[in-house]
């Protein structure tokens, strides 16, 4: 294994485009509400309509040689971005500016988990999204079924705020005080 991380322009997304439709297959497999809802879920339903929603956006990808084995995808939105056709996916109200960061997109094939490599693109997504003084508030969605994701999010210190979608995705919410 020859791990590297590599921060990539919008331009070059195309090159998550499988490992994108490959997390919506695992979400779906993970799934015990709603799987069906991930049937109309990938790469040009989710990852293009937020990179071109986003204020500022931030893709990292992992390979391994040449071979692309994650990605982490973070951005920078106004809130009302998350209130939309879909769900409103958290109280506008309770965000303190107008802007808030989400690390939205986070996947790593089977053979590369527990080595350390979902800690390094969460931390690199963090001290992404802590650049930007007019944001305190973070978010991650975490799809029903998907128990390892959540735990790890709680390890890194974020917190479960309330779910959405009668519990088909657990919105976790950086500042405590919010829960």
């Amino acid at each position: 294994m020859n791990i590297t991380y590599e921060i990539i322009p919008t331009e070059k997304v195309e090159s998550c485009r499988d490992l994108c439709n490959e997390l919506m297959v695992f979400q779906k497999s993970k799934a015990y509400i709603k799987p069906e809802l991930f049937d109309h879920m990938n790469f040009d339903t989710r990852m293009i309509p937020s990179i071109n929603g986003a204020i500022h956006n931030f893709i990292v990808v992992v390979k391994d040689e040449d071979d692309i084995v994650g990605y982490v995808y973070s951005n920078i939105s106004t809130k009302e971005t998350y209130s939309n056709d879909f769900a409103t996916f958290f109280d506008l109200s309770s965000v303190s500016g107008n802007n808030v960061g989400c690390l939205s997109q986070f996947y790593i094939k089977e053979g590369y988990r527990q080595y350390g490599v979902g800690s390094t693109l969460f931390n690199m997504s963090m001290e992404w999204l802590k650049q930007f003084d007019d944001v305190q508030d973070y978010f991650i969605f975490v799809s029903n079924g998907n128990d390892d994701a959540l735990k790890f999010y709680k390890r890194k210190g974020f917190s479960v705020s309330h779910k959405i979608l009668a519990g088909f995705i657990t919105v976790l919410r950086n500042n405590e005080e919010h829960s």
